[in-house]
This record gives structure tokens, C-alpha cells and sequence, in this order.
């Protein structure tokens, strides 16, 4: 997957480039995440797979899926795509887009996976520990998994934290071990 993501990122700056320059933000992302969806459902999938249909007919037929949620410049940027055979690239775009709004507005998504429900004011403080940590602003789920005995797992973006009991069970059976 990462040659995707290779190929894709150049495509993921000329759209954060230009909705940052349109101070459009929200909108190309609203954007790239509806394109994302549509590119990946099967009656579009069929018509993509096509090939009897020209870059241009693709293009049209996916600006017209998207009815009036896309602008001028997200048209464009569809006609590009199919241009260059590259529509199939979407998910990984508005991936990476996400990641780049992120960064600018310093926030990250934050996953906390949990042996037992976690209150409010439990999830409150550990958003708060994490801002502090990360210097970002979070933005908290939480799952519960009962496979972890106790203890949380959280990942944001690329850090793991594994403080649950299996993990730590896990570390010690591997150092016994070695």
C-alpha cells in the first residue's frame, strides 16, 4: 500500500494547497470524503472498469454521482484524476488530506481502547493529559475490548501507547523467553 500512498500524495497536496488557498478547508474535505465513498462503491467500480469509456465520459459520470456536492475546482480536480487514470486513488488521497489539515490546525485523532467502559470525566482527563503531551488539541474515541484484562491501548497517529495487562504480559513472556 504504500506505493499508493507514494502516488497519491502529490494529488492529496494540490488539493490541500488549493483549499488552503481558498480557505476552503472543511469543504474539500467534505469533498474528498464523499469522492472516497463513491469511488469505492461497486455500480461505480463497474462503470470505472469500463473500457469503452473515454478519461472524459468517467469523469462526467462520476461529477454527475456527486451531484452539487463537488465545486468548479472539485471537478476539476476529478477530470484530473480521471485523466491520468488515477480516480481509483481517492481513499488515499482524502487520507492524506485529513493528515495534512491535521497538522495545520495541530489536532489528532486519538483511539483509546479500554478493558472496561471508560466514564466522561475518565476520557475528559486522559484528552486533557494527551493535549498536554502532544501539544495538540485531541479529538477522543474510545472502544472497550475485554481481551485486554485491564488497562488501556492508545494510538495516536503513529504512537501506541500499550499499557493494557495483555501487553505488558506479552513483554514479559517475550523476555522470559529470550
Amino acid at each position: 500500500m504504500a506505493e499508493l500512498s507514494t502516488i497519491a500524495r502529490p494529488y492529496a497536496k494540490a488539493a490541500f494547497q488549493t483549499a488552503v488557498e481558498g480557505e476552503a478547508l472543511s469543504d474539500w474535505s467534505d469533498m474528498l470524503n464523499l469522492t472516497a465513498q463513491v469511488v469505492v462503491d461497486d455500480t461505480m467500480l463497474l462503470a470505472l472498469g469500463n473500457p469503452g469509456l473515454t478519461a472524459a465520459q468517467q469523469a462526467a459520470i462520476f461529477v454527475d454521482v456527486c451531484g452539487d456536492k463537488l465545486s468548479e475546482k472539485g471537478q476539476n480536480f476529478i477530470c484530473t484524476l480521471s485523466e491520468n487514470k488515477r480516480l481509483s486513488l481517492l481513499p488515499q488521497i482524502a487520507e492524506q488530506f485529513e493528515a495534512f489539515k491535521a497538522e495545520l490546525q495541530r489536532s489528532v485523532d486519538v483511539d483509546i481502547t479500554s478493558a472496561f467502559d471508560l466514564s466522561e470525566d475518565q476520557t475528559q482527563k486522559l484528552a486533557q493529559a494527551l493535549k498536554a503531551k502532544l501539544n495538540r488539541d485531541v479529538n477522543v474515541t474510545s472502544t472497550t475490548d475485554k481481551a485486554l484484562v485491564g488497562g488501556l491501548i492508545i494510538r495516536a497517529g503513529d504512537v501506541v501507547i500499550d499499557g493494557s495487562i495483555r501487553g505488558k504480559l506479552a513483554k514479559l513472556a517475550e523476555s522470559l523467553n529470550s
